[in-house]
């Protein structure tokens, strides 16, 4: 386990928390998935309609703990503090080439 994010993980978390929409759209896929807690959300537009609310437009921070990566993979484990949530979280990225095609995001 490392603390070093691999990209493009590191920065589509630079872009989160920076709420910077149109580099969070680019690191995904053409047709990306978001698991939030077993609520799933498919393409740009249900994907923008939560993070406007709840990730991006929540005013993020994000305390990086443990990064692991496991083939087309990659887990970052930290503290995400928010105006819509709080708390220990884990981030799965799982990878197509240098996209994000699917996020799931869980209790850390």
């Amino acid at each position: 386990m490392t603390r070093t994010i691999p990209e493009p993980v590191a920065s589509f978390l630079e872009a989160v928390t920076t709420q910077d929409r149109s580099a969070f759209t680019a690191s995904f896929t053409t047709n990306p998935v978001v698991d939030d807690w077993g609520t799933v959300f498919t393409g740009f537009d249900e994907i923008h309609a939560w993070s406007d609310v709840q990730f991006i437009g929540s005013a993020p921070t994000f305390s990086v703990t443990e990064v692991e990566t496991d083939g087309d993979s990659v887990i970052v484990v930290g503290d995400w503090r928010s105006s819509h949530a709080n708390g220990p979280s884990s981030f799965r990225f799982d990878l197509e080439g240098p996209k994000i095609a699917r996020m799931t995001i869980r209790e850390g």
